[in-house]
């Protein structure tokens, strides 16, 4: 049977654990959204850098939002700060 609070790595989505969140790291799309967010970009201006769709960002930053326990744009954008890989990882190349 499915568990509707977990992901599909088997981590809580109910637990908002800081510990928790810095062993659910982003995908490199994930990471490079939050980073634009991070420099105060609008979900249209990050549509429009990357070239994708903002229904596509906004996905992005909502699955963030999950997998780091954050619940709003700033805590999203402050636990970036405090994790630098993510910000690496947004410089990745694309998959």
């Amino acid at each position: 049977s499915i568990d509707p609070t977990t992901t599909e790595r088997g981590n809580s989505l109910s637990s908002h654990s800081w510990t928790l969140t810095a062993t659910t790291p982003l995908t490199p799309s994930e990471a490079r959204v939050s980073a634009l967010l991070l420099q105060g970009m609008t979900n249209r201006a990050i549509a429009d850098r990357l070239v994708i769709s903002l229904r596509t960002v906004e996905c992005h930053i909502s699955r963030a939002l999950s997998k780091t326990g954050c619940r709003t744009r700033l805590e999203l954008a402050l636990w970036m700060m405090e994790r630098p890989f993510n910000l690496q990882d947004s410089r990745t190349t694309h998959q």
